[in-house]
């Protein structure tokens, strides 16, 4: 954000490939700095249909742009569908697909794998004009342009020239854009050893995965206008596009789902009543122990913990977390399908031993609860449970 803070940058996108996994931090660093963000995706297309899952299934890119919260939406969709139903080496979609989530989206031509320049490349000029026009359908006429890039290598300069006569020819209008895969020209060796680091490869391997040209970096207008001078509105044309594209990601207040209560609690009171009572079933155990001086904290001190720990999970808004995780281990253990008795940081939690989520007495094993739930902690706690191979299934 800070070099686009130089080049004075009103608007930035991201589309990385086949998936949306920085799109949230992404959306907040931009706005933190006064960048106007525009979230995508550069997705797979599988030629012969998604399901199809064979080394002859090639695909091609193209590049998605949310303009509103229904393509938003749609594009969650698509990159889902991408992992859970076509993934192959890749997370692909089909056309069919797009078909059925174009709404809401901006679509733009891609790179050299883009199926239009791939098929300009092989001399077929009908075919790609016949893709413009499908392209166009799907998602509308105003929500469909074709990519102009120039990094320089030998593909470009033989495919720029067809880019603009099918842009003469069907009426689909033009915007110059530039692969960023670094930032600045100087970072293209960096990248190129990070690709060996990747990809499993050596520096000295001259069949290695590179990039020929140290183009792929985030260049300024000026140098944009020194490739493409002499089409300005194809570059004006990247700040309308940015503009059209407002979503809005607002912060998850409840993270977690609903769970259901009775109508006379609300979840913190709820989760405080499970909570206690469970202690309150653990107690008969702890007084035996301690009458027989093998307990080495008095009780009092466990009543103190309970408190200051249901106090911690109630400030921290994770009550609903801990019923639903009481709740299926509940289950499992009433089917009588074997649970752990507990792993990992939430065993330092008296919360979860008065809940049965585990069964080791936190205080007997000088067990921390901060190391497990802290008002400091800036990610989300996770309690790791084991269920028997046989019952996992009915309990998920």
């Amino acid at each position: 954000m800070q070099q686009l803070e130089e080049q004075k940058m009103p608007a930035v996108a991201m589309t990385d490939h086949g998936n949306l996994f920085g799109a949230v931090e992404f959306y907040n660093e931009a706005k933190k700095h006064g960048i106007h963000p525009v979230i995508g995706c550069e997705v797979y297309v599988a030629q012969q249909g998604q399901g199809a899952k064979s080394d002859t299934n090639r695909y091609n890119h193209l590049v998605l742009l949310c303009e509103n919260q229904t393509g938003y939406r749609n594009l969650i969709q698509l990159v889902s569908s991408g992992y859970l139903d076509g993934f192959y080496y890749k997370p692909r979609i089909d056309k069919d697909l797009l078909s059925r989530h174009s709404e809401g989206l901006i679509a733009l031509s891609a790179c050299l794998r883009g199926d239009i320049n791939e098929t300009l490349l092989a001399d077929r000029y009908e075919e790609a004009k016949r893709l413009a026009y499908e392209y166009t359908d799907l998602f509308g006429k105003k929500n469909f342009f074709l990519e102009l890039q120039n990094h320089g290598l030998d593909e470009d300069a033989r495919v720029l020239p067809h880019i603009h006569r099918l842009a003469a020819d069907t009426g689909v209008p033009l915007v110059a854009t530039n692969d960023s895969h670094y930032l600045r020209q100087d970072d293209a060796r960096a990248h190129e050893i990070l690709l060996c680091i990747q990809t499993g490869k050596t520096m000295s391997d001259p069949n290695r995965m590179r990039f020929t040209v140290p183009e792929f970096y985030l260049k300024s207008r000026d140098e944009m206008l020194r490739l493409f001078g002499e089409v300005p509105d194809a570059l004006d044309r990247t700040w309308d596009i940015a503009q059209r594209c407002q979503i809005k990601l607002d912060p998850i207040a409840e993270p977690f789902p609903k769970f259901p209560i009775p109508e006379s609690h609300n979840t913190d009171t709820y989760f405080e009543y499970v909570a206690r009572q469970g202690f309150e079933q653990r107690r008969g155990r702890l007084e035996v122990l301690y009458a027989q001086g093998r307990l080495r904290h008095h009780l009092a001190e466990y009543s103190e913990r309970l408190d200051r720990e249901i106090r911690t999970i109630q400030q921290m808004k994770y009550s609903g977390y801990f019923l639903i995780v009481w709740d299926f281990i509940r289950f499992a253990k009433e089917r009588k399908i074997p649970v752990g008795p507990g792993r990992g940081s939430a065993a330092g939690s008296l919360v979860s031993y008065s809940m049965n989520i585990t069964d080791l007495d936190p205080l007997e094993y000088e067990l921390l609860f901060e190391r497990f739930l802290n008002p400091e902690r800036v990610t989300m706690p996770d309690i790791d449970v084991d269920f028997c191979t046989r019952g996992r299934g009915e309990v998920i």
